[in-house]
């Protein structure tokens, strides 16, 4: 069925699934290792690529092929792979496009385990890593190099919610350059609300674990792309080194696609309105939210994304006591480090998502100890606003 000529509320629901001789309505699960051929000539055929087809359930599923399927298509993308987690997918890419010598040009403030990644095991294997500031295009432009082979950010990021140009970012690369891929990380987003690989970008990666399955159930990840990178090189990563999506996880995440709008709309409905409710209260210091008019890219936001998301970080006076205070009384919200679930998550960056970043990294990158993180979920919002205990600023 192609659905191509549909709107993605309609993509979401419809593609990828390819029913069997059975006629299942809902798509099945292939609980299977591997698959049983017709003959000795067709299993050399598939194991060599010669014949399409499913080998074996490490890099090959059909559970796997509605997910990547439904996803690739959602994000405009020729070819899409699961993986294990979101982390799996950024290692998935990174052992895909580099070698010992190369040299990528990353966003300072990015998710802290991508941060450990790139300037701990990458740069361990050889690969030369400079962080520059993600809003700044002229420190963009100045760190590129004769042997920069790779771009990576994230839009908005995390947790200062700071909005990168896609476009602007993606033309200084492949005009010094046309070979430097563009890797964006849209797990804040999703492709119900922004779509890298149309402003620009070369690939997309997402924790699958967040939006796509939005109730906290399984871990997984995924890579979006050409044909040519994800669908021969990281696949040839995926096949030997194994970093698999199970079938099941799989299958969660594609009955999470059919919902995902509905989802991160209300989701951003409640965090616009937790987010003017935070800006207006005496006992916050700062709001980051891009919805917000005061965003230092409000205006980016609105040109870039459908909606400004459903995350929302504030700061207030007092430091870690008075952010583990207000934390600590909340009733309502789960305090764990996780986002994009239906139910609302509320974390202290500075000693969670960035615990593993020095104290100085921290400060440069503007993480303060009174900050909170709140991904906002779809409870009735009021509730969620009177679960927020702020003292008021004398």
């Amino acid at each position: 069925m192609t659905t191509k000529k549909y709107h993605p509320d309609t993509v979401a629901i419809r593609s990828g699934q390819e029913r069997t001789a059975f006629g299942e309505h809902s798509e099945a699960i292939f609980a299977t290792s591997s698959f049983v051929f017709e003959s000795a000539e067709q299993a050399r055929a598939r194991f060599s690529y010669e014949e399409e087809g499913n080998v074996y359930s490490r890099f090959t599923n059909p559970s796997l092929s509605v997910f990547q399927n439904r996803l690739a298509e959602l994000e405009g993308g020729e070819a899409c792979l699961g993986t294990s987690s979101g982390m799996a997918a950024m290692l998935a890419v990174c052992m895909s496009a580099l070698k010992a010598g190369d040299h990528v040009v990353s966003a300072f403030s990015i998710f802290g385990a991508s941060r450990v990644l790139l300037s701990g095991l990458m740069q361990n294997f050889g690969v030369e890593v400079s962080f520059v500031d993600l809003t700044d295009i002229e420190s963009w432009k100045s760190a590129f190099k004769e042997n920069t082979k790779m771009v990576f950010f994230e839009t908005p990021n995390n947790p200062l919610m700071e909005v990168a140009d896609i476009s602007a970012i993606a033309d200084l690369a492949h005009n010094h350059n046309p070979d430097i891929l563009v890797v964006v990380d849209n797990c804040f987003c999703s492709p119900i609300l922004q779509k890298p690989l149309s402003l620009g970008a070369d690939v997309v990666l997402h924790s699958a674990t967040k939006y796509i399955d939005g109730q906290g159930r399984c871990v997984g990840g995924a890579v979006v792309g050409s044909e040519s990178f994800v669908g021969d090189k990281v696949l040839a990563f995926m096949r030997t080194a194994g970093p698999s999506m199970s079938p099941f996880n799989a299958w969660v995440f594609s009955k999470g696609l059919e919902t995902l709008s509905l989802r991160v709309h209300k989701a951003c409905d409640n965090a616009e309105e937790l987010a003017r409710y935070l800006d207006g209260h005496s006992g916050v210091e700062r709001v980051f939210y891009p919805g917000l008019e005061t965003h230092q890219q409000y205006e980016l936001a609105a040109r870039q994304q459908v909606r400004s998301g459903a995350v929302v970080t504030f700061e207030v006076k007092g430091g870690r006591e008075a952010a583990y205070n207000i934390i600590d009384s909340t009733e309502l919200m789960s305090i764990t480090a996780n986002l994009g679930d239906t139910k609302t998550t509320i974390t202290h960056p500075y000693t969670t998502t960035h615990a593993r970043w020095s104290d100085n990294d921290k400060k440069k990158a503007g993480i303060s100890e009174g900050m909170i993180r709140i991904a906002v979920g779809l409870e009735y919002v009021d509730d969620l606003i009177e679960d927020l205990v702020l003292t008021p600023c004398p």
